[in-house]
């Protein structure tokens, strides 16, 4: 049996990819929740914000505060971008078939990760960690970087924001409104275009804040958008496409499964989180908290 201190080590690692999961797979949730549109260019938003976070480091460094400056700023230029992708692009999407929109988002996916090769070159980019959080804490045996805990204090303080508003705010009722009649709430006097904008661009900062984020921890190389959306897609999968909650339940199982697959079973650790998808799908179609789409 392994030592208690480990196990409790590889715990902490499960939790803190399970929040960086959830910055990425709730973004992808509430697009689907409220637009109906399966975004597969969605990790092409995570992508682009650690991009983004690494040049504004470039020029600003890391010392006094200013690394969570430059995390802001490279989340608010992808939602921005994301703002202009909805505008220009998704806006045609809204009522098509899944394949039509799985296909074109991933051509935006093809086409941004050209975009990234050529702005920044195919040579992975390192972020250094915000002097402020570069120590470590002592807990049970187990040494956890101040970063990581940081990651775990900012995944459920980021996921009680957003169920307050979509839940105790007059905005977050016309969201929800729209993602059960888009037709009703426009009746009514609501710019449901707006509203769809607003969506996609919170999404999308999200999206970018995560990639951000994990700019310190992880080097930054072309490709990191497609291995990221197909952890998020299990995600979503696993907890229901369209519930946050859901997708909350699902990133602590998936961080939770991978990481003690890595620890008892090396080999079958991405088998072990497949097969869990697919038990779910069995048993239940929709998601753990999803509800049977209509």
């Amino acid at each position: 049996m392994p030592d208690p201190s480990f196990v409790f080590a590889q715990s902490v690692s499960g939790l803190t990819t399970a929040m960086f999961l959830f910055l990425i797979a709730s973004g992808l949730s509430l697009i689907f929740g409220v637009l109906r549109v399966l975004n597969f260019a969605h990790g092409s938003f995570y992508m682009l914000g650690a991009y983004a976070a690494f040049q504004f480091v470039q020029w600003t460094g890391v010392g006094g505060g200013r690394f969570w400056l430059a995390a802001l700023a490279a989340a608010a230029t992808v939602a921005l971008l994301g703002g202009l992708v909805e505008r220009l692009l998704f806006r045609h999407l809204y009522g098509k078939e899944e394949l039509y929109q799985l296909l074109f988002t991933y051509a935006l996916v093809l086409i941004l990760s050209d975009v990234t090769r050529m702005i920044w070159g195919t040579q992975q980019k390192s972020v250094s960690r915000p002097p402020e959080l570069t120590g470590a804490l002592s807990l049970f045996g187990a040494t956890i970087p101040h970063y990581n805990l940081f990651i775990l204090l900012l995944g459920p303080a980021i996921a009680l924001t957003v169920w307050f508003v979509l839940q105790r705010t007059r905005v977050g009722r016309f969201v929800r409104a729209a993602a059960l009649d888009r037709e009703t709430l426009g009746a009514l006097g609501v710019n449901v275009d707006a509203l769809y904008t607003w969506v996609f661009v919170i999404a999308s900062f999200l999206g970018g804040l995560g990639g951000a984020l994990i700019s310190p921890m992880r080097a930054t190389t072309p490709g990191m958008d497609t291995e990221i959306i197909v952890e998020a897609f299990v995600v979503v999968v696993i907890g229901g496409l369209g519930s946050f909650w859901g997708t909350f339940l699902g990133a602590l199982i998936y961080g939770q499964v991978l990481s003690f697959g890595i620890l008892f079973f090396p080999r079958f650790s991405i088998f072990a989180v497949f097969a869990l998808m697919a038990g779910v799908l069995i048993v239940r179609p929709w998601g753990l908290l999803g509800r049977p789409l209509k």
